[in-house]
Order: structure tokens, then C-alpha cells, then sequence
């Protein structure tokens, strides 16, 4: 069976037949000439995946612009390579890399909320931070003086960690500039403890710190999924003194999600929000990638969906921490922590 040639479309031609098909974009000579422009219909959008492939370009979280790219972001993601406050697993280090690599899937719109969130807030990726990995108290100083500089124009923050021992320079600079806020804390374990070895920094310290500093809003903090063994009853009591109510992870099985989102938004009010997530707050079956894992959590479908809860309140800053890839597989924990951060985006207050 022979060709008809004539019928075989030029370079022009099938370029003509794409651009009926597809948006065109700035930039698309460029990736044509090159294969490494990453077009955008605005700065602030993320890469078309339909120009360049998910697999490829750059590693920045859902393929976003870097921060000097888009120097007037109000919204900036940034990781905190930082894990020396572990006590069981180390690895969280690695976490900003991984959740960042997991999400090359996420897409513009949220279809659950309806929303854009890149386009409802100008988002940036603005790398990782460097901080000392031998000194703990040095490594709290550097994140609290990038935090303070990145925040200095009035940007919001998503951090990536790291370990939990982030939250507390974080939670100084919301302090700053909020006064004390409500902390919505989602995680297995209290993080209230005193110390550990007699280390009074660690991944378990932060929200006693953080209590002792006043930097937390006493009347409005909540620990949400917290379960597992615990070192007395005691553990509970102090943690309650510094201010957290607590819906347990057992709650979920007892009541609904929507009696669980109605008891966080009238804990939390109008107040100024710091949520602070503990990607351990599933369970291992959906988080398998982390430090101290335990048994009887919440499911990806379920955390997702008290996030989404949070809509039209007055969220100010977000960390998600202890993803440890060395004890993930099939990015289950990476995809798990890139869908929480995009869900956090999308309640996030839109510019006015």
C-alpha cells in the first residue's frame, strides 16, 4: 500500500492544526526553539502540562514560579530542610524535595471548593532555606530571621519541613505580626512536652515553647487527630493548660465530619489561624513516610475534606512537617502532604 505524500502535513501545518487546539501561549516559541521555557498564561500560573510534560522542567511545588519570578507573590512556599529534633526516624530533611516532586500532578482548579487557588493569590516557590543541621538553636535562629524577611512585605507563608521543631520560630514571627494566634494543630501526638534528654528543643517541644512565650492564643488552639499511648494522664492535663481543646482521632469514628468541622470553626473563630500539620496525623496505611508513626488515624479522604472546613476563616500561615521519604513508597506520603498543602492554598483569604 503505497503513501500519499501530498497528505502528510508540513512542520507549518501541524503547527497551524495545534494552535487549534490548544491556548497559545507567551512563550511557546520559546519551548519549540529550546524544550526548556516553561509557558504560562499569567506569570503567577503554573506550568501548562499540556506544553511541558509533568515529568519534566523544574522541581518547584505544582511547577510554580520561583520566587524571583514573580517578585510580588502575596503567597510563598518554602522548605525547611531541617530534622535534628527527631526522636525515633530521622529523614523529614528530605521532606521538602519529596512533597515538591509529588506535586507535579495537582492541577489549577479545586474542584471541591470550586476555587483557583493559584490564581485567587499570586504563589511563588521560593526554595529552601539553609540552616545548621548540628545546632538546633542556631537552625531556630535562621528560620525565624528567613521567616521575618519573607513575610517582611506582608507575604503569607506555607512552610515545608523539616521536622516540628520548625514550628516554633515560625510561630514567633506570626506572633509579630498577629499577637497570639489560634494554633490549629493536626497531629498523632500533643508536641507539649518539656523536654527530651533534657533537650529543650525538640520535635516534641514547640507548642510548650510556644505556650511560654505567649505566643499562642489560649482560648482558640485545638489539637485535632491526636491518638496513641502517652507517657500519663498528665500529658493531657498540661496541654490543656496551655491552651489546646483536642478532637480525637477516636471522634472521627463517633461523629461526622461536618459535626467535627462545626466544633473546629467555633473553637477557632474569627481569630487569626496557624495551622500546623504533622503529616503523621493519618495513618500509616496513608502515611507511611514519617518519624513516629501510630496506629488508628485519620484517612487522606478525611483529613482533606476538615481542611476544606476552613474555608472563610482568617488562616495567616501554614506548616506541613515530618514527611520522611526514606520510609515512604509509591510517593503515598509526598502525594498525601502536596494534596494538603493545595488544600490549605485554596482556603487561603483571596486578595482583595
Amino acid at each position: 500500500m503505497s503513501t500519499d505524500v501530498s497528505r502528510v502535513p508540513t512542520d507549518r501545518t501541524i503547527d497551524e492544526f495545534a494552535k487549534g487546539l490548544t491556548v497559545p501561549h507567551p512563550e511557546a516559541g520559546k519551548t519549540a526553539e529550546t524544550g526548556m521555557s516553561h509557558p504560562r498564561q499569567r506569570p503567577g500560573d503554573p506550568v501548562d502540562a499540556t506544553v511541558v510534560p509533568r515529568f519534566a522542567g523544574e522541581g518547584t511545588f505544582a511547577r510554580l514560579p520561583r520566587l524571583e519570578q514573580l517578585p510580588d507573590a502575596d503567597v510563598v512556599i518554602w522548605g525547611v530542610p531541617f530534622d535534628a529534633g527527631v526522636s525515633y526516624r530521622p529523614g523529614a530533611r528530605f521532606g521538602p524535595a519529596h512533597i515538591r516532586q509529588s506535586s507535579r500532578l495537582l492541577r489549577p482548579y479545586n474542584p471541591a471548593l470550586e476555587v483557583m487557588p493559584f490564581s485567587r493569590r499570586n504563589v511563588a516557590d521560593a526554595g529552601d532555606v539553609g540552616v545548621n543541621p548540628f545546632d538546633i538553636e542556631a537552625a531556630i535562629k535562621t528560620i525565624e530571621s528567613a521567616a521575618t524577611s519573607l513575610t517582611s512585605s506582608g507575604r503569607t507563608l506555607l512552610t515545608l519541613g523539616g521536622d516540628h521543631t520548625i514550628a516554633l520560630p515560625l510561630l514567633r514571627v506570626q506572633h509579630s505580626l498577629h499577637g497570639p494566634v489560634a494554633v490549629l494543630h493536626f497531629d498523632a501526638h500533643l508536641d507539649t512536652w518539656d523536654s527530651y534528654f533534657g533537650a529543650p528543643y525538640t520535635h516534641g517541644t514547640p507548642f510548650r515553647r510556644a505556650a511560654e512565650e505567649g505566643l499562642i492564643d489560649f482560648d482558640h488552639s485545638m489539637h485535632v487527630g491526636i491518638r496513641g499511648p502517652l507517657y500519663g494522664g498528665l500529658d493531657l492535663e498540661e496541654s490543656a493548660r496551655m491552651g489546646f481543646s483536642v478532637i480525637h482521632c477516636r471522634d472521627l469514628l463517633r461523629h461526622s465530619i461536618d459535626d467535627i468541622i462545626d466544633r473546629m470553626r467555633e473553637r477557632l473563630g474569627q481569630r487569626p489561624v496557624y495551622v500546623s500539620l504533622d503529616i503523621d496525623v493519618l495513618d500509616p496505611a496513608f502515611a507511611p513516610g514519617t518519624g513516629t508513626p501510630e496506629a488508628g488515624g485519620m484517612s487522606s479522604a478525611q483529613l482533606l475534606e476538615i481542611l476544606r472546613g476552613l474555608e472563610g476563616l482568617n488562616v495567616v500561615g501554614v506548616d506541613i512537617v515530618e514527611v520522611s521519604p526514606a520510609y515512604d513508597h509509591a510517593e503515598i506520603t509526598g502525594v498525601a502532604a502536596a494534596h494538603v498543602a493545595y488544600e490549605l492554598l485554596s482556603v487561603l483569604p483571596a486578595t482583595s
